[in-house]
Parts: C-alpha cells; structure tokens; sequence
C-alpha cells in the first residue's frame, strides 16, 4: 500500500496565519501560573462536526476531545470553554491567542508545526474512503487512478492528502463532514475522505454508503497550542501523560469506541 507523508496546507491557510500574528492579544497569567487566553480558563477550539470525537448533544460538545480536554483542564486547574469555529480557523485561533489550544482530531504536519507547537499524541485515526454500495471504486488505488471527484472537509488532513495526491480538479471542499457526505449521497461526488470513526456514524445514519476495506492513511492526534506558550505545552502534555498512565484516556477512548471482538 502506497506510504502517504505530511501535506503541505494551502497557500491562503498560510497567508492567513501571517495575518493572524500581527495582531496577536497576549494571554495573561492566573493563579495556576499559566497563561491563558482568560484567567481561570482554558479555552479549546474545535469544529464539532467529527463524531466521536466532538459532536452536539443537544446544545452541548461532547465526545472524546471534548472529554479529554475536560481531563487536562481539571488537572491543570483550569475551567474548560469549549467554542466550536470552522476547522480551518482552529489554527490561526491558536496562533492569534484567541484560543488556548486547538482539539479537533488535528494531526500533526510539517506545515502545522511552522505554525504551532504540538502536544503528545493522544489518540490515533485512520482516513477512510467513504462511497455508495454500488460503486466502481472498490479500493485507495482505484480511486487514486480514475477520474473520481472525492468530497473532503476544508482544511483536513483528508484534503491535504486527496489535494496532493490526485489534485486540485478532483476534490470538492466542505465545512463541515455532513456536508460531504450530502453531496455524496446526492450524487455531486464519487467518495468522501474522512476519519474512520466519523465515517462509520456517517454510514449508519446513510443507507445505502459503505466504507472502503482498504485505508487510505493513518495518523495520530494532538493539541496544538501558540509557539509563545511553551510553560502551557509542557503543562498539557504532563497532564496528558498522567491520563495514559492511570488509563483515564483510554476509557474516554473506549466510551466512545468500543473495542470490536
């Protein structure tokens, strides 16, 4: 199976965050001792629109970011704020300090890290190739091959890869996943290029979708917080190694996903 490196994120991503820095607020100090964008606080960015891993219950985000950031928040003493924005605004949020940390199942890339820092890994995923039961396309290299159009959520990794992998002509951009998987159902694409785990709550709320046997990527997934707020980073990613340790991220994990056997 053909090895998929980092992506590079577009140009207009890349313009943008060098507007972002410009006018950058300074976080403040609070009685923990870290900075954050609100004293007290922590505030997360996310798009939750990826189930499990963040969704809607009602008017509140739930899923395993959302209680995983819960999880480091309570060790670090800090109230968790979660405001849901488009995935690829999380960023420039970050970097412009208008969020603390970004959790929105965000892989880490070469191009990400000019930008931000990243925490330890805390989860990983799987890119999968969502299509209708009866297509033509039974595999990655089939898709890769032909002259399929593939729907992806704007700013993903699943863009990343699909944009350099068969071009810009044959990729159709949404915000959120749903909207993908619309455009699928309603015949305007071929495939849809997701995470696996949003994959298989879209397929079962869609009749008549499959995902593909083979994956198309794999990948893990991490916080990213300002390259100015190393005393945060190194907070987080001590409160993240003691959830792993005491296995708090791992039932958060298998709340949501049931081990298959």
């Amino acid at each position: 199976m053909k090895t998929f490196t980092s992506k590079i994120i577009s140009a207009v991503l890349t313009g943008a965050l060098a507007l972002g820095v410009a006018g950058c607020a300074q976080p403040a100090a609070n009685d923990t001792g870290l900075k954050t964008v609100e004293a007290g606080k922590l505030t997360m960015a996310t798009n939750a629109f990826f189930p499990p891993y963040e969704y809607y219950e009602g008017d509140e985000i739930v899923g395993i970011d959302a209680e995983i950031a819960q999880a480091v928040a309570d060790k670090l003493g800090l109230e968790l704020v979660i405001e849901d924005t488009e995935f690829d605004a999380i960023i420039v949020g970050v970097q412009s300090n208008k969020y603390d940390i970004g959790c929105a199942g965000m892989t880490i890339t070469e191009e990400r890290l000019q930008s931000v820092n990243f925490t330890t890994p805390y989860a990983t995923g799987i890119q999968s190739v969502i299509v209708p039961e009866d297509s033509e396309i039974t595999d990655v290299d089939t898709l890769l091959a032909g002259d399929y159009i593939v729907a992806v959520q704007t700013g993903t990794t699943g863009d990343i890869y699909m944009t350099d992998d068969i071009g810009e002509a044959r990729v159709d951009r949404y915000q959120k996943g749903n909207d993908a998987i619309l455009a699928l159902t309603s015949g305007k694409v071929d495939a849809v290029v997701i995470d696996n785990e949003p994959a298989k709550a879209f397929v079962a709320a869609n009749p008549g979708l499959k995902i593909l046997d083979t994956a198309y990527a794999e990948e893990e997934y991490a916080m990213c917080i300002n390259k100015d707020n190393e005393e945060l980073l190194n907070a987080v990613n001590q409160a993240l190694d003691e959830l792993k340790k005491d296995g708090t991220i791992d039932a958060i994990v298998a709340k949501y996903i049931p081990a298959e056997g």
